[in-house]
Order: C-alpha cells, then structure tokens, then sequence
C-alpha cells in the first residue's frame, strides 16, 4: 500500500497534477468571455491613449469630426435638425440614417461641440461596442460548433487591428454596426428554437435598429430571416404570419424617416440618399485613362454642386452621369470591379506592392486581413462539410454584404461589419486544422438544455 501511494500522490499532486491544474486553468480563462472583454476592451484602450497624445491638440478638437457624421450632429446639437452635412447652410439631408448621428449630438449636448472631451467619449464608446461585440461573437459559436470555437473567434476579435484601429480613427457608425451584426447573427441562430411572436417581434426590432443605424446590413436581412423561419419549420400559415411580423416590427422602425424624407424631398428615400453619389466616386471619368489629364474630382467643387443644387438635384445628376459612364466603359468596368474586389477583402487594392513600400504596422494589418480573408473561405468550406444547416445563414454575411462596396468603394473600414462573422468562420477553419472537436464540446451535447426550454422561454430576457 505504501509503495502504491507514493508513485500515485507523485503522479497525481507533483508529476501530472499541476500540469493538469494549469491545463484546466487556462481552458477555463480561454473561454471566460468577461477575461476577453476586459482584453479587448484594454487593447483598444491602449492603441487610443498612444494615438491621442501623438495628436496636436488644435487638431485632435475638430478634425476626427470633420466629416459628414460630426457636421449633422453639430446641427443637431445646435438645434437646426438634421442637416447641414458639409458644415454649411445646406438644409436638411437623407445623407445618413440617423440613429449614430443623434448618439454624437448627444455627446456634445453634454461635453461639448468639437472638443476634447467630446472626442474621448466618442472613442470610448465606440472602444465599449467593439469590445462588447466578443459576446455575441462567443455565443455564436459555441451554438454552432463548440465553446471552443466560440472562444477562439471572439479571440481573434479582442486582438484583432481593424477593430483597434477604427474605434480611434472613425467617429462612425462602423463599431456599432459590427456589434449589430454579431448579434443579428447570434439572434438568428436562437430565433431558429422559437415560434414565439415575442420573440419574432424582438427580432424585427432588432433589425429595424440596425438599418436605421447603417443601411448596408439591409443585404444580409432576407437571407437571415428566410433561414430562420426554414429552420424553424412551422405550419405554412404560422411561418407566413411569423414573417410578416418580423418584417413589420422592422418596417414600423424605418416608416417614420421614410415618411420624413418624403415630406421634405417629395421623392422615396426609404433610408438614404446618398447611394448615387457613391456610385459616381467609382465611376467617373477619372478612371478612364482617355479621360483629359485635368480631370479630377475634389471635395471642394462637390460640395460647391451639392450646395448650388440641392440633394435632389445633386444625387440625380450624379446617377445619370455614373450610369452613362458604367454603360460605355466595359471593358473598364471589369478592371474596377476586380480593383474593388481585392480592395475589400485586402485592404487595398494593390497589397502586395502596398506591402513592399508599407511600415511593420501596415504590413501587420495587410496580413492579417489576408489571413482573415483565407480563413474565411477555409471556413466555409468547413462549415457547409460538417456544420451544413448553418452554411446558408453563415455564408449570406461574406457572399451578400460586400455588393453594394464591390459596386462603389471599398475602403477597409467598410468591412468590419462583417469582421466578427469573417472571425467566426476563421475560427471554424483553425478548428478544423486542430485535432477534432470532444463530443462534449459540440453545440448538439454541449448545449442540451438549449434545445427544448427555448421553445418555451422567451429570448427577449
């Protein structure tokens, strides 16, 4: 017996012991998502107070809200309403939806139009919803293919450079609109349990807020939605009674600024006006090497047009000049749509001269977006092998959403909506490469209790 125990408290209490403590000790801090908040949202934090004091102060007060988000909430903030998008007298626009804008009036009601104060707690709020988007990126996972997959993506996010990057140098929509799109995503797959209309109405909700906060998701809502009531699988009536509340609850969201744009433009803008312009920024004679070598186009002389016209007059003329140029330019066309392409998922559309001439911390950020990009595709591929009544829903977020930017521009921020997803199906390819996944740790045994109570428990709570 003596010699029995010995070898057993060595193996147990010294030898294997405390290996397998440290083991289970980081498998649980692994997937502790209040540990990945908490390093996500110091990351960020970090990457801003080094950027903030690089900053000029003279510069740091005014510039980040130099743009058309920063000069509609200075007009708000100063009562005029919702107008104004080039700091000038220009009347009210449909230049964006307005749910961001009335957060950043907010902020300078209280600290301020223009100042540092101001400029802090945009940052940090916009820090707050990116760090926040590792939740549902978590929960998400871990309902399609384990907590280890789970933990894995919202990792990928907490370290991510995009979402460091953009919270600072954006005062934007973008941070809250990735937050909405992890939790469109994560609400699906729960909505895909329940047949309750509470719930399908919070869902309709949800979504009538997100579109009111950046149109672009509005790519990815039938293709969610059509998943949802597949899955569920109702009575044919039901299903087609649980849709068209969902689509109400959203509608009942957006009807009040399309019913405000109409008064004022007397024309439909269901949402915003500005999409011909941003068409014509990617199609114009500036991209035709036959064009005259004096042609360009500057902000100055846009905002002269825009203010002489008017938004009406303005966003018509630029669609009929970007449609003309798109038909007689095919060729070209084909050029600037694979231009764009590599843009968007690159980060630019000539990476790798890009990454010859870049510094080290472009270069990082080049690669990461290339691996991102890799991982993405790998990972679909994993999905609809092994995770296939996922495939559709997962698939709509890269496949749908990046359209309307391969038509127009590309910049990388426009992106990140969809980055927490683009995380996720990395995650699924990088587990897929591991050895395979404990029987414990799928979504089928790891979440029983899920299955059943959900058809039964509001997920409003």
């Amino acid at each position: 017996m003596t010699f029995m125990s010995g070898p057993r408290e060595t193996r147990e209490g010294r030898g294997v012991g405390w290996p397998g403590r440290f083991a289970r000790a980081f498998r649980r801090a692994f997937v502790s998502v209040p540990l990945i908040i908490v390093v996500a949202f110091c990351g960020r934090g970090i990457y801003a107070w080094n950027q903030e004091r690089q900053l000029p102060s003279n510069v740091r007060d005014w510039a980040p809200f130099y743009q058309e988000t920063g000069n509609i909430a200075q007009a708000l903030a100063q009562g005029k309403g919702f107008s104004d998008v080039f700091r000038q007298g220009t009347g009210p626009t449909a230049w964006l939806t307005p749910v961001y804008p009335l957060i950043l009036a907010g902020i300078f009601r209280v600290s301020g139009i223009f100042t540092r104060a101001s400029f802090l707690v945009a940052v940090t709020l916009n820090i707050i919803f990116s760090a926040a988007t590792c939740v549902p990126i978590f929960y998400a996972g871990r309902r399609i293919a384990g907590a280890g997959v789970g933990a894995t993506a919202s990792w990928i996010w907490a370290a991510y450079p995009n979402a460091m990057i953009v919270p600072f140098w954006w005062i934007w929509d973008t941070c809250l609109t990735a937050l909405l799109g992890a939790v469109i995503l994560w609400f699906t797959l729960k909505l895909a349990e329940t047949q309750r209309w509470r719930d399908w109405c919070a869902y309709g909700l949800l979504w009538g807020f997100a579109l009111m906060t950046n149109p672009a998701l509005a790519s990815v809502f039938p293709f969610a939605l059509g998943w949802a009531i597949y899955r569920v699988r109702p009575a044919r009536r039901r299903g087609m009674a649980l849709v068209a509340l969902a689509v109400l609850m959203t509608a009942l969201w957006c009807t009040p600024w399309t019913v405000r744009n109409y008064a004022i433009f007397h024309r439909f803008v269901p949402l915003r006006s500005t999409f011909p312009f941003a068409l014509w920024l990617a199609h114009n004679p500036v991209w035709d090497p036959h064009a005259p070598w004096y042609w360009r186009v500057t902000a100055y002389e846009q905002t002269n047009d825009y203010k002489r016209m008017g938004e009406n007059a303005f966003m018509q003329r630029k669609w009929n000049e970007a449609v003309e140029f798109i038909r007689t330019h095919t060729a070209l066309e084909l050029s600037l749509f694979q231009r764009r392409f590599v843009a968007f998922w690159a980060g630019l559309p000539s990476p790798f001269e890009s990454f010859a001439a870049a510094k080290s911390s472009i270069r990082v950020v080049i690669l990461v977006n290339f691996f991102i990009a890799l991982g993405t595709l790998a990972g679909l591929v994993r999905v609809w092998i092994r995770w296939r009544r996922y495939a559709f829903l997962l698939s709509a977020f890269p496949v749908a959403f990046p359209w309307i930017y391969y038509a127009t521009q590309p910049y990388l921020r426009y992106r990140l909506p969809i980055d927490p997803v683009l995380a996720l199906l990395t995650a699924i390819a990088l587990h897929s490469l591991s050895r395979k996944a404990k029987p414990e740790l799928r979504t089928e045994e790891a979440l029983p209790q899920v299955r059943g109570p959900l058809r039964s428990q509001s997920l409003c709570v």
